[in-house]
Formats: structure tokens, C-alpha cells, sequence
């Protein structure tokens, strides 16, 4: 049996007004979307969204990352080896990306489940993660949103099993973005559905159904890729899917989230799935994907996720449209950025375990946590005498803080402490924290954030956070 043994979400907490868009005024109650904001990107959101699939899980049985984006910073240079390095994982596990479509998540799944089929892996992370953008004030941009999701594909405590699979592919040009281009681009509407996305998708799912044996009816939920409401009712009419086996496809709140919604689809309709029922996806890009599971009863024994309406109920509107402007990079600046090279590569290197996989060490002789890593205990001055301790998933406490209004960010003040994480004392900036909700004393957890941005080149840390309840 293979399948998803796992899964998780991050959507932003940001939620853009579509009435905003363009400068009009924001309207709360009405239509939005989800936004990545000026510290998070495609690899922070695949952080966050891999810590919430791999929650109560012994991290070392993950012998592959497979990362699906349209949107990672770089062109030349894995983002795989990076999500892998800040979630701690083994470094002898293999580390793919999959990107240039939208359906790079399901070509990710699919390709993990192929991959622990083979014997080749026991474990593979997933994690699907877009941050893209339309032109200001354009169709695509009251369209788009930011996502992430992340599934742990497994042959062992398997909560849904992968059933069947149907790919094809097609050269069009409907959606697209050129090396350089900040925004992607559309091809007439009409054309791109008339053409592309209806009859690709139809035909996906209609060859599924006829390789496994099945009837549309026979899913309890069918989750379909769609660029609008109207054409995914096309697709759902022409499928023959009821309305209430229709996953709700989250126009309005969430926005879509190019290589990661169809994944983020499905991980809502596992949240909310039964043992023993069918669950089919559809993913549409340059072609189009089908897949069918079936829930086990290791789903009742999976322990509760951060899914996709745990994190659509955290949200915290955009004032207005200029905040988004800003927070995107979008606004006029007096000075460009400037082009040196950035933080020392040699610099980065030596401090990795910091920065990126947060690793303190705890002193075997008097087990004192300390951070950063260093060679004599502060607490009984034994030296070289530590092991590592991951400080990312721990919980903290705000001890003391200040409010920077001087530090470059979209909603001033920057909130700045010292945090301690089981007697270690750190200094961190918070996120998700407005000023007035801030006093010492504050339950924290901690984000894959990025900390600034020097020659074109994003640079990433860890950042405080209230601690929710789940």
C-alpha cells in the first residue's frame, strides 16, 4: 500500500480585500485573498507547511524533499537542499525541485509515490509552495493567492492510498512567465479555456475513470484545479460531479495558488474525509493530472493537523492596497536595491546550523541549552561537551521586547525581543504580533521567515510568533 501517510498547509494570515486592488477602498466581508507578506516567500510557506505534515513525526524516516514551485527566488540554486536544511532533516536524503508548471505538485506527488512504489525511498516530503504574482490592478491579480501544502508519501500507516493516475501533457501557450518577468502573463481568456483547461481536465479525469473501473459518483470528494469559479462549474458539469462532492474551491478566500492550490485541495478534503472513501484531484498545466485515493483507518489515528481551514480562519486583513504595494516590492522606490553580492557565502556556510535549521546545543554535563552553538557551557563551564538541539519546534516565552519603527516593513513598529526557548536566550524579531497584543511573558513558536533581502538575494532566519492553539 502506498499513499499519503501525512499531510500539512500554510496559507498567509494576510487576507488582501479584492475590493482594495487598485486603491479603491477595502471593504471587510467581501471576496479576498491570501498574500504572502514582505518576510515570506515560496520556501518560508514550504517550511511552515512541511512542519505542520511532519508534527509528531520522527523527522529521520524522511529519506526524500521533493519541492514543486513556479516562484522559487533563484533559478540556479535548489530550493529542496534549503527547505531540508531548515526542517533538520538527514543529509543523506535525496533532494529534488520540480518546477515551469502548474502542475509541479502533482508531478511531485506522483513522482514520490512512484519512488516508494520502486523500493527506491521509504519516505518522501512533498511540498508544493507558490507565491506569483498578476500586474497591479490586473484580472490575474484579484485571482492569484499564496499557498503552500506538504504530504508525507509512505507504504506504512498509509491514510489514504493512491489508487490510480492519469497524466497528459500538451504544448499551449495560455499562462506563462519569462526569465526576468515578475508577473505572469495570460493569453486571451477564452481561448486559454476553450483550448487548455477545459478539455485537458475532462479528459484527465475521464481516463482515469476508465483505467481504475470507476464512476465520477463513486468519489466522495472531487477536488479540481480551476482559474475561476465559472470555469471549474464547466468542468464539474461536463464531469458530471454533484455539487456537494464538488470541493469547495476556495475563490474568495484563498485565491489561486498556481503549483500548490490543487495540493491545497486535496489536503482540505482529506481534513474533512471519512475512512473508506474515494478522493480524486485533477491538476490543469500544460496538460493536465488525475489522481484517485481511498481514506484508510489510520486516518482516525492521525494525530490533528494544521490543515487549510485551521489557517483560513487566521487571517488579518491588508489596510490598504499600498501596505500589499510595499509589502510585494510593487512601490517606487527613491534609491534601487543595491547589487553587491549580499551576506557572505563563506559566512552563511559557517553558520547554517544557526540560521537556517536553528540548532542550539545542550550541555551533557549540566544540560543547560544554550544558543548560538559555542564551546564552553555559560552554566558549569564544561567545555566541548554538547549535543545538538533543535530550537525550531520548541516552544518559547517573550522575556523582553521594543517596538522598532525605524526597520523597513509595511505595517510599522517591528516588534524585537529576547526570547527564551528552554533557558536559551535569543534575540528575534516577532511576526504576527501587533503591538498592543504584545507583554512578556508571551507563549511563542517559531517561522521560517525571510530576514532581508542584499544583491537580489534573499537571506533566511528564524522569527517569533504568538503560539496558537490547534
Amino acid at each position: 500500500m502506498v499513499g499519503i501517510a501525512s499531510y500539512g498547509a500554510y496559507i498567509p494570515r494576510h487576507r488582501l480585500p479584492l475590493s482594495a486592488v487598485g486603491g479603491r477602498a477595502a471593504r471587510e466581508g467581501g471576496p479576498e485573498k491570501a498574500v504572502a507578506w514582505n518576510d515570506e516567500d515560496s520556501v518560508t510557506m514550504a517550511v511552515s507547511a512541511a512542519v505542520n505534515c511532519l508534527r509528531g513525526l520522527d523527522r529521520k524516516c524522511v529519506d526524500a524533499l521533493y519541492f514543486a514551485s513556479t516562484s522559487y527566488a533563484f533559478r540556479e540554486k535548489q530550493a529542496a537542499a534549503l527547505v531540508a536544511r531548515a526542517l533538520d532533516l538527514r543529509r543523506d536524503l535525496r533532494c529534488a525541485d520540480f518546477a515551469g508548471s502548474l502542475r509541479a505538485g502533482t508531478t511531485a506527488l506522483r513522482a514520490a509515490s512512484d519512488a516508494v512504489a520502486a523500493g527506491s525511498a521509504r519516505c518522501v516530503l512533498v511540498v508544493a509552495s507558490d507565491c506569483r504574482m498578476g500586474a497591479p490592478s490586473s484580472g490575474l491579480e484579484l485571482r492569484l493567492g499564496d499557498g503552500a501544502a506538504a504530504f508525507l508519501v509512505s507504504d506504512a500507516d498509509v491514510i489514504a492510498e493512491l489508487d490510480a493516475a492519469h497524466a497528459l501533457s500538451d504544448e499551449i501557450v495560455d499562462l506563462w512567465r519569462g526569465d526576468g518577468d515578475a508577473f505572469v502573463h495570460s493569453w486571451e481568456d477564452r481561448f486559454v479555456l476553450q483550448e487548455g483547461y477545459v478539455p485537458r481536465i475532462v479528459e484527465a479525469v475521464q481516463s482515469l475513470l476508465e483505467k481504475s473501473g470507476t464512476h465520477v459518483g463513486d468519489y466522495a470528494k472531487v477536488a479540481l484545479y480551476g482559474p475561476d469559479q465559472r470555469s471549474l462549474a464547466t468542468v464539474a458539469r461536463k464531469l458530471g460531479v454533484a455539487a456537494d462532492s464538488l470541493c469547495d474551491p476556495l475563490f474568495g478566500r484563498l485565491g489561486n495558488a498556481g503549483a500548490a492550490f490543487a495540493p491545497l485541495l486535496l489536503a482540505a478534503a482529506l481534513e474533512g474525509a471519512k475512512p473508506g472513501e474515494k478522493l480524486l484531484v485533477a491538476n490543469y498545466g500544460d496538460g493536465a493530472d488525475a489522481l484517485a485515493f481511498t481514506t484508510t483507518e489510520k486516518l482516525l489515528k492521525l494525530e490533528p493537523r494544521r490543515g487549510v481551514s485551521w489557517h483560513l480562519e487566521r487571517r488579518h486583513p491588508v489596510a490598504n492596497y499600498d501596505h500589499y504595494l510595499k509589502a510585494r516590492g510593487l512601490q517606487t522606490a527613491e534609491w534601487e536595491a543595491p547589487a553587491a553580492p549580499g551576506l557572505s557565502a563563506t559566512i552563511h556556510f559557517r553558520d547554517r546550523d544557526n540560521d537556517i535549521s536553528f540548532i542550539g546545543q545542550k550541555c551533557n554535563a549540566c544540560g543547560a541549552v544554550q544558543f548560538p552553538v559555542q564551546r564552553v557551557c555559560e552554566s558549569c563551564f564544561a567545555k566541548d561537551d554538547f549535543e545538538p538541539y533543535r530550537l525550531s519546534d520548541r516552544d518559547g516565552r517573550l522575556v523582553t521586547y521594543t517596538f522598532d519603527y525605524f526597520f523597513p516593513t509595511p505595517e510599522p513598529p517591528t516588534v524585537v525581543g529576547i526570547v527564551e526557548i528552554d533557558g536559551a536566550r535569543v534575540h528575534m524579531q516577532l511576526v504576527n504580533c501587533p503591538p498592543e497584543e504584545t507583554k512578556t511573558g508571551l507563549p511563542l513558536e517559531f517561522e521560517f521567515r525571510r530576514i532581508h533581502q542584499v544583491g537580489g538575494r534573499p537571506n533566511y532566519y528564524w522569527k517569533a510568533a504568538p503560539r496558537s492553539s490547534d
